[in-house]
């Protein structure tokens, strides 16, 4: 996968994309990234990237111009690239929408500043407008960022253990069970029997018991889709 990522501030990603599982992901091949600054695409002297707003109104506007033309600059090559807008007015991220980017060769994500973007480069330019929660952040760029973690880490051969991202909180529908290491018993707190015990249809019962309860406890919105006969497991807690 190639990650393109369109921003006014270059320096906030070396820290993260330089770290952890983003780093280990580019050292194994299985992603590239390239960050661009679209203010160097402006064609004004000036270098301007944003403008007043038709109509009047608080704060600036990102211009079409320079991110029309970044677009189309990191887009050759690909005959197929999904265009990420970074925005509080799109679709919410959640786990499946990661399993979908995970599938795709090339992403570009733009990450805003100011009051917001030229609605032209949301008709023309965008395929997919990704929000992470119903609150504001100075920029597009943090919120690139978990978009990014959530997605690299399913392309194959990045994480070591295969396992590990088929079984964790959302990709069931559920939330994750509780895990637990040495020592069986930490200050008079024990392991549960269970987990002890070796048979592993009693332990993968108990597993999927524990995210049910979980679950239904902390985000009964989840709890609420998942299938009715699993559900039911739940009873005699």
């Amino acid at each position: 996968m190639k990650i393109d990522i369109l921003t006014l501030f270059p320096e906030m990603f070396a820290g993260v994309l330089g770290s952890s599982i983003l780093n280990k992901a580019a050292e194994k091949k299985a992603v590239s990234y390239q960050i661009t600054n679209f203010r160097d695409f402006s064609t004004d002297k000036h270098k301007t990237v944003d403008d007043y707003p038709y109509g009047g109104g608080a704060g600036m506007v990102l211009k079409p111009q320079p991110i029309f033309d970044a677009v189309t600059h990191v887009q050759k090559g690909y005959d197929r690239s999904r265009v990420i807008l970074m925005c509080p007015q799109g679709t919410r991220f959640d786990q499946g929408k990661a399993e979908e980017l995970a599938k795709e060769d090339h992403l570009v994500f733009i990450c805003g500043h100011y009051e917001g973007y030229d609605e032209r480069i949301r008709e023309h330019v965008v395929t997919d407008e990704i929000s992470i929660g119903d609150f504001i952040l100075t920029g597009g760029e943090l919120a690139a960022m978990v978009v990014i973690d959530a997605v690299v880490r399913l392309l194959p051969g990045v994480l070591g253990n295969v396992q590990s991202a088929i079984e964790e909180s959302f990709t069931t529908g559920l939330l994750e069970h509780p895990h637990y290491t040495r020592p069986a018993d930490f200050r008079g707190m024990k392991v549960p029997e269970v987990l002890l015990s070796g048979n592993h249809n009693k332990i993968e019962e108990w597993r999927l018991r524990e995210s049910l309860k979980r679950t239904k406890n902390r985000r009964p919105d989840l709890y609420a889709k998942y299938e009715e006969s699993d559900r039911k497991k739940l009873d005699d807690i």
